[in-house]
């Protein structure tokens, strides 16, 4: 018998539009949190961010470690009532590393074959050892879209995605919202409450929060943190936040030619020299966010600590200038997200250089045409903001690895590519942090990216919804598992 949760519908607010609902393409913060509706993974993770079974339910490594030997989970469906296999799993891996435009491709590089054992086992063979590539598949390389329906619709697949998650795609309208309903053939559908959900794209988080104060919403993301002692004081709406595991970070394109911070990294650690990263927390954040200086937070066990967030010196700044010999005030073209909090930060960011000997003009960009113009590398600076991985390869690779997908400062080192490829070749923690330490060695001089903070995601929701824990979002992805509305 339906209970009337089961009979409504959770309006979620958005920051930012989705961009394409094809998880081969996808690269979009938003668009993984309607992925964790519509696609089930390989495997996922808990709260403690331990990788757990999700459409495998056991897996097991050879004494080697280059192969991957996975049991599915029996009796699972595709929306479309296809069955889900290992010669589904066999097509999604092989249509990551082969789709034009794969953004999986760089993920899962370390796959070389994939054979179907048994219908339901799975065998992953690796060109070499990957320590980080099970957690690969706890995000969109691991989640499962239909063979049929992605060989149907071929590039227009994300128009009408076809998954094996608890919901599943009825419509969308550009810039407003995204509909699923809940999936009645899927496997653990005894736990899932909610009817629909309704994604709303709502780029303002004033209007975000009024639409949840006014009951047009349930749940919104990122709430600002400038909002945070107001809605605690009036105590009608309930607060959910964790830590990301990204981070957010200025890009500096080093090929980008007549870019004098591009082409001289003195004047890159001139320009982190004159930020300061707990200022900027208090003057933005409210004190909620981390300041930060790597891929990793420094709670994270591999943080570097050799490396500590730096401090504030506008004096040494100057110094780096005046060695580099450089034209004062030296011109850069900051890009920013054209949200409050992108331009916020851009503001604070521009006013502290200005102090060192920078002229920072803001070029306020919608984030589709932001990244746009980062494949292009039609940018001198970038504001970006990644949201992180488990393991700290994910926050890595693709944006520091020399023919890496996303490498928008187009940096290149040998070391710090034999650092990459080193801790994933690695059979121990310690290993790996020996290559963490490397490469921090290199890319903490040469400061391609400037680490800033690690946001404190924030989640306002109303109290009529039920079973929203810290275990629903260990990596700023909401799960609907268990979610009520009463």
């Amino acid at each position: 018998m339906a209970t009337s949760a089961q009979a409504q519908t959770l309006r979620f607010g958005l920051l930012d539009d989705p961009d394409a609902l094809d998880p081969a393409l996808s690269r979009g913060y938003t668009t993984r949190m309607v992925f964790a509706a519509l696609c089930d993974k390989l495997v996922d993770i808990d709260a403690k961010l331990t990788i757990i079974p999700q459409l495998a339910t056991e897996w097991s490594l050879s004494e080697d470690r280059k192969s991957i030997t996975m049991k599915l989970r029996p009796g699972v469906t595709f929306h479309d009532g296809e069955k889900f296999d290992a010669a589904a799993v066999k097509f999604n891996l092989e249509r990551y590393q082969t789709m034009p435009g794969s953004q999986r491709r760089s993920e899962i590089a370390a796959l070389d074959t994939v054979e179907v054992v048994d219908p339901l086992t799975v065998k992953l063979t690796l060109k070499a050892p990957s320590a980080p590539f099970l957690a690969q598949l706890t995000d969109r390389a691991g989640m499962m879209v239909s063979p049929k329906a992605a060989a149907a619709l071929g590039d227009k697949f994300a128009t009408a995605p076809v998954c094996a998650g608890p919901f599943k795609f009825v419509e969308r309208v550009a810039q407003d919202r995204i509909t699923v309903e809940k999936f009645d053939g899927y496997w653990n559908k005894d736990n899932i409450f909610l009817k629909r959900i309704d994604f709303r794209t709502i780029p303002d988080s004033t209007v975000r929060l009024t639409n949840l104060r006014s009951g047009q919403l349930e749940l919104m993301e990122r709430l600002a943190a400038t909002d945070l002692p107001e809605v605690k004081a009036q105590g009608k709406l309930k607060v959910g936040s964790t830590y990301e595991l990204g981070y957010q970070a200025i890009l500096f394109n080093t090929a980008k030619a007549g870019s004098v911070i591009g082409q001289d990294s003195r004047v890159r650690q001139a320009f982190d020299l004159a930020i300061d990263r707990v200022a900027l927390n208090q003057v933005v954040f409210n004190g909620e966010n981390m300041p930060g200086n790597q891929w990793v937070s420094p709670t994270n066990p591999f943080y570097v600590k050799d490396f500590p967030v730096p401090t504030r010196d506008v004096a040494k700044a100057k110094a780096l200038l005046k060695e580099a010999g450089v034209t004062l005030p030296v011109p850069v073209t900051l890009m920013v997200y054209t949200t409050n909090e992108g331009q916020q930060v851009g503001q604070v960011v521009q006013a502290m250089a200005k102090e060192a000997g920078f002229d920072v003009k803001l070029q306020a960009t919608d984030i589709g045409t932001a990244l746009s113009y980062g494949d292009q590398g039609n940018f001198e600076a970038f504001l970006w903001a990644w949201s992180g991985r488990p393991d700290p390869d994910g926050n890595t690779y693709n944006f520091l690895g020399c023919k890496a997908a996303i490498n928008y400062t187009r940096f290149c080192n040998e070391k710090a590519q034999a650092a990459l490829d080193g801790q994933r070749l690695a059979s121990s923690p310690r290993g790996r942090a020996t290559a963490w330490q490397a490469l921090a060695e290199v890319v903490l001089t040469e400061n391609p990216m400037l680490y800033l903070y690690h946001r404190k995601l924030m989640w306002a929701y109303t109290p009529k919804l039920t079973g929203f824990t810290e275990a629903n979002y260990p990596d700023g992805l909401v799960r609907f598992t268990g979610l009520k509305l009463d």
